[in-house]
């Protein structure tokens, strides 16, 4: 009778089990799983990667090992994927997927693009397939980061920061993107055509230090279309000031001013005011 009772309950477990697989039981992953995805000059950056947790451990030189190979993570390698070419530590990096290995060490730690992509950890990790192999000096944290994390930061149009950050150890990864060189024939190309970016590119020769007569030639192209917008007269504004013709940029301020108080647009009337602030220094 006990036996045949121990078969039963090892027989409703089992089916239990079998129940809950096939109800989709999920546990949470001890290394929970998180992809990135960051705008970057004229492409994106996505990276994909598990987050493993300290735990009270000894991390570098402990649990990851100085001088050998790491999968960056945990469970899969982490994938690092470009749309777009970009320049990482000064090192020319194709538009692709790459997978990112490290190797710590005290001193310098070194950053490896391998081709592999496909990889559960770096147990068949291949030196033959690294495209890039460079080295950086670690930083340290302010606090201790207990699950280790990858974020962007100082994100600019042509520059960024890739951080790299676990127990007291922070990398940083300094991105590059040549944006202008690209952009500069993009407009040119399209002032070609019929219909032609003049706001855009207005706006980018003031942001970039362009030829700032031409960037009001096309800013008042631009005004032609919708006189009574505020946030051309924003942006004319802007760039008379950058010219040095404050009064000419006071006028054009105050009368984005009026258009936007006449539209009950709160933004407009705030940005206007300040150029018009800066003029009437």
């Amino acid at each position: 009778m006990k036996k045949l009772y121990t078969l039963l309950v090892a027989a409703l477990a089992t089916g239990l089990s079998l129940n809950a697989q096939a109800q989709g039981f999920k546990m949470p992953q001890a290394s929970s799983a998180q992809t990135i995805t960051q705008e970057f000059g004229l492409g994106k950056i996505t990276v994909s990667y598990s987050r493993p947790n300290a735990k009270g451990r000894k991390i570098f030189g402990g649990l990851e090992p100085y001088g050998k190979v790491w999968r960056t993570g945990a469970n899969s390698a982490t994938v690092i994927t470009f749309t777009d070419e970009v320049t990482l530590e000064g090192n020319k990096v194709p538009a692709g997927e790459y997978a990112l290995f490290t190797i710590p060490d005290t001193k310098e730690w070194t950053i490896i693009l391998n081709k592999a992509t496909k990889q559960w950890g770096a147990y068949e990790y291949k030196q033959a397939d690294d495209f890039l192999r460079f080295k950086v000096k670690p930083g340290k944290t302010a606090q201790p980061v207990e699950t280790f994390t990858i974020q962007f930061a100082n994100v600019m149009p042509s520059t960024a920061d890739l951080h790299l950050m676990w127990e007291r150890t922070d990398l940083d990864l300094h991105l590059t993107a040549d944006n202008d060189s690209r952009i500069m024939a993009n407009i040119e190309t399209a002032m070609n055509g019929e219909k032609k970016p003049y706001f855009a590119a207005a706006q980018y020769y003031y942001e970039n230090g362009k030829d700032l007569n031409k960037a009001l030639e096309w800013i008042n192209e631009a005004e032609k279309t919708n006189p009574k917008a505020p946030y051309f007269k924003l942006w004319k504004a802007r760039i008379q000031l950058k010219i040095g013709n404050k009064t000419a940029a006071a006028a054009t301020a105050q009368e984005g001013v009026n258009l936007a108080k006449e539209q009950k647009n709160d933004e407009y009337i705030k940005l206007n005011e300040a150029v018009l602030a800066q003029a009437k220094k």
